[in-house]
């Protein structure tokens, strides 16, 4: 999280960022309007969350780092709550365990939707008193981690409706994705020397983002769009998960113990190649980025297409040169779509669509420190044994990214809107 500046934020201040509380709050509420009850109440597996926990958790987030230390005498919903949607704060107390969260039909659905009541009517009176700097940005980080639990309600949901042989969508009504033929890739070079990477403006970022640090670049070609559908049949009917050549151990062992033949929700109907999307089946989009791929796919088919998959700074020193465009949750596709030819950007689909893998580790900058207290937990507990992700989704809120943002994942993954763009090395 940005550093707060030291004074109290103006009248004006406090009135935008209570438009913002309302305006993400009520977005939430859209995503899970078309689910039942039932569809929120499941856990599908322990990597994903129910709906309903997703509810009530960006609820416990407001207030137990915004009401219950700013506001004197605030009482708690329902004291249980602390432990029941605690995600993975150790330092405010315990939490139900992750894997089991898919048990607890109760409290019911109509109740946490009077949990985030309670909450809003309690920001909304805190808000109109106005905040100082520090709580005005300890409620900006919390919006910024809704709009995160925006897009794995979307992931989680989808994963979940996949478990059923019902083709039943989670929208009938989902904006059609534009018929067009992805363009040729191209490769766009880019010279070595001394970059700065990380967040270091006026703007929010997430405290994994800096410090903006010195990187050494040496001279490389980044792919002009997102591998395809269309490429990764290439790779599936060229017996790819067949052979363990060009695979990592971990990856090609991960390929035979849970029989993955092609990337998830990948199914043969009729003869031909289908993909289960949040809008239901659908024909395969050749022209499409290709989702839903671990880490491991992804560095299995680079390698096959003779590249390798980009480091996380090579893909912010492109895309700190292009702006910040592309399909996010707002296009109401909820799935990746074709790149426009006729866009003109030197590397189409930097932003939006699909989470590109790199190759990097998740760790810290040089000079990262967490915050003190509990909410220094939430991103540097994490560095280790995951991977980086750069640019957003076709499930992304897009005021939430920019180029430094830093998504990461275990190297197994593969339930989120993930895809990779190719980088090769010049010499």
């Amino acid at each position: 999280m940005q550093a707060a500046p030291a004074s109290n934020p103006p009248r004006r201040a406090s009135r935008d960022l209570a438009a913002a509380y309302a305006r993400i709050r009520a977005a939430t509420e859209r995503l899970a309007a078309p689910l039942s009850a039932e569809d929120c109440c499941v856990q599908s597996m322990p990597d994903a969350s129910p709906v309903k926990w997703h509810l009530a958790h960006t609820s416990w987030f407001f207030e137990t780092f915004v009401l219950a230390p700013a506001v004197p005498g605030h009482r708690d919903f329902e004291p249980l709550f602390r432990v029941l949607f605690n995600s993975y704060y150790d330092g405010v107390g315990e939490q139900y365990p992750r894997p089991a969260r898919g048990l607890l039909t109760r409290p019911d659905l109509a109740t946490v939707r009077a949990y985030r009541a309670h909450v809003d009517a309690g920001m909304a009176r805190l808000l109109e008193a106005g905040v100082d700097a520090e709580l005005a940005a300890r409620i900006e980080l919390g919006l910024h981690h809704e709009q995160q639990h925006q897009e794995l309600l979307l992931t989680d949901a989808k994963h979940l409706l996949a478990q059923s042989p019902l083709p039943g969508a989670y929208r009938d009504d989902l904006a059609p994705a534009p018929r067009r033929s992805a363009p040729p890739l191209r490769w766009h070079r880019f010279d070595g020397g001394i970059r700065e990477i990380g967040c270091d403006g006026p703007e929010f970022c997430f405290d994994n983002e800096g410090p903006r640090h010195p990187v050494l670049l040496t001279r490389f070609e980044l792919a002009s769009r997102a591998v395809t559908n269309g490429d990764f049949v290439a790779f599936v009917e060229a017996g790819g998960y067949a052979r363990p050549q060009g695979w990592l151990a971990d990856g090609f062992a991960a390929v035979r113990a849970r029989g993955w033949q092609a990337p998830a929700y990948w199914a043969r109907r009729d003869g031909a190649w289908h993909e289960r999307t949040l809008g239901g089946w659908r024909p395969l989009d050749l022209d499409a980025p290709v989702c839903h791929v671990s880490y491991y796919e992804a560095d299995a088919f680079a390698r096959f297409a003779d590249a390798r998959l980009p480091t996380e700074a090579e893909w912010e020193a492109a895309a700190e040169q292009v702006a910040v465009r592309g399909n996010f949750v707002e296009s109401d596709h909820l799935h990746p779509v074709a790149a426009d030819a006729a866009s003109g950007a030197a590397s189409s689909q930097l932003f939006g669509d699909v989470w590109e893998w790199t190759q990097s580790p998740y760790v810290a900058y040089p000079g990262f420190r967490p915050a003190p207290g509990a909410i220094g937990e939430y991103n540097g507990k994490f560095m280790c044994n995951q991977f980086v992700l750069r640019g957003g989704s076709c499930a992304t809120p897009a005021d939430h990214v920019r180029a430094s943002y830093r998504n990461f994942f275990p190297p197994d993954a593969r339930w989120q809107f993930s895809g990779l763009r190719l980088a090769r090395d010049l010499r």
